[in-house]
């Protein structure tokens, strides 16, 4: 018995697309499906242990990267394949460093998908994608501090709320947010926000 699979995506037709393939390479395995955070976390608490994990990075739920090395402390045994339509290459490596076992670009082959897919299930370490000519946002500028408030400026939150979120004063949020415009070369914060929707 292959064990079950979760597909953790929220556009139905790639789920569905991805469903369809994992069910034809693998008929034993049971396959669900997922579309926010929340379900994937109910579905983890169901008694059988799941055997694979396939999870979309830009994600309902999924606010944050980091957010990745606890489902991996969480799923030490459950092979991890993140699925995505970026292909900035520090940001695949971050996604690798934080316990992925694979990662696959959405925008390849289906075959190719599906061959990856097996690949990382049978212990390699992979990383698969073609450029999609889609401009991630260059978060490299940015210190780690101007990306987390970055993270909740794009989140809705007031400077008074990241104040609180990251223990810091108001005061110094507004620093951060200031020359965080200045780095992303954007004239407010909600042109902030689109960009940064850009890198996930």
């Amino acid at each position: 018995m292959t064990g079950r699979i979760i597909i953790a995506d929220d556009h139905p037709m790639f789920r569905e697309g991805m469903a369809r393939t994992v069910r034809r390479l693998l008929p034993d395995a049971q396959v669900q499906e997922a579309g926010d955070l929340a379900t994937v976390n109910a579905l983890l608490c169901e008694a059988s242990e799941v055997d694979t994990l396939i999870l979309d990075l830009r994600f309902p739920g999924l606010t944050c990267i980091s957010q990745l090395a606890e489902l991996r402390q969480q799923l030490r045994r459950t092979t991890l394949i993140v699925v995505s339509m970026v292909d900035d290459p520090a940001l695949i490596e971050q996604v690798m460093a934080l316990g992925a076992d694979g990662f696959i670009g959405k925008n390849i082959a289906p075959d190719d998908i599906g061959q990856a897919l097996l690949a990382i299930r049978n212990g390699e370490v992979l990383v698969k994608f073609a450029p999609s000519g889609l401009l991630p946002l260059d978060t490299h500028t940015l210190t780690t501090r101007q990306q987390e408030v970055l993270r909740l400026i794009a989140q809705g939150k007031t400077n008074k709320e990241i104040a609180k979120a990251l223990d810091i004063s108001p005061f110094t949020v507004r620093i951060h947010v200031s020359s965080l415009l200045r780095s992303l070369n954007v004239p407010s914060r909600a042109a902030a926000a689109v960009k940064y929707s850009g890198e996930f």
